[in-house]
């Protein structure tokens, strides 16, 4: 059955404004470097996948110190994501969180490199004692552009 058209109840609503605020979390803490943040993001034994983007998959446990190392190089960068579409099976919930990740990087020569990345992120949500975290997520692409220099006025 769909969701188009029914009712939630209280407990559904609850776990999706959750997840929700999970998705958020995730967000939040990337563009603000609050890297222990990350870790009520995830599972530890989660996995990741940004080979789409040009990154690595892995354990989060690998995941997470390339993160730290690859995202400070983005000056100026921000990660709208919309709220996720979900689908709940008992203590998981898939979920499809639509993203919009426009960034400006400095390059060496002084010029500016702006990459633009829409897509998705396609995950796998469980819920734990310390609330809903995500146990794997893949980023999938729909957009990328990549400009050299911003054009000038």
């Amino acid at each position: 059955m769909t969701t188009a058209g029914r009712r939630f109840s209280l407990d559904e609503i609850s776990d999706r404004l959750e997840i929700q605020d999970l998705v958020l979390r995730y967000a939040t803490a990337i563009d603000t470097h609050e890297w222990a943040l990350l870790d009520e993001v995830f599972v530890p034994e989660a996995e990741c996948d940004y080979t789409q983007s040009g990154g690595i998959a892995g354990p989060w446990r690998e995941v997470r110190p390339w993160l730290e190392k690859v995202v400070p190089s983005l000056k100026e960068k921000l990660h709208l994501v919309g709220p996720p579409y979900l689908r709940f099976e008992g203590e998981r919930a898939f979920g499809r969180t639509s993203l919009y990740n426009p960034n400006i990087i400095p390059m060496p020569d002084g010029s500016k490199r702006s990459l633009v990345v829409g897509g998705w992120y396609e995950d796998e949500f469980v819920r734990t004692p310390e609330g809903w975290r995500i146990a794997r997520r893949v980023e999938r692409q729909s957009v990328c552009e990549d400009r050299r220099e911003l054009p000038r006025a």
